[in-house]
């Protein structure tokens, strides 16, 4: 079976949880991602930011960008998947969550993003669209 860190993205780039979203969406600009891992104290992750979550969360509600911190949007405790869970779990955690990227981690390591799309490729081409209607169910 094959285990998230085999599909994933390695080398995620977080953003400090005391970083202002304007921070924020200048990395995701220049990483070209749309989502980025919020870490706090000893590089733990405390959340991930989407671009989404900036404009929906940060600017449609009037709020300064500039001034905002990564952390007021980073809330709850993040979704994760293991290094060596299975692509099959990963799956499911999407389904069950409704997301679109989960953070990999390997003990209490960020490693890695697994995103729709990593999953997409590593399927056979007749269970793409399955696994596009089972994450995005209750989006639309």
């Amino acid at each position: 079976m094959t285990k998230a860190r085999e599909i994933m993205t390695p080398g995620a780039e977080c953003i400090g949880e005391h970083e202002t979203l304007e921070a924020a969406a200048r990395k995701m600009k220049d990483l070209g991602v749309g989502a980025l891992p919020v870490c706090g104290e000893h590089g733990r992750l405390v959340g991930v930011l989407t671009d989404r979550d900036i404009v929906v969360r940060c600017i449609a509600d009037g709020a300064d960008a500039r001034t905002a911190r990564a952390r007021e949007l980073a809330e709850g405790k993040p979704v994760t998947i293991g290094a060596d869970d299975t692509v099959e779990e990963a799956v499911r955690t999407m389904q069950e969550h409704q997301l679109r990227r989960l953070p990999v981690i390997d003990g209490h390591d960020l490693v890695g993003m697994l995103s729709q799309a990593d999953v997409a490729r590593s399927l056979p081409e007749d269970r793409v669209g399955e696994l596009v209607r089972l994450v995005s169910a209750d989006r639309y």
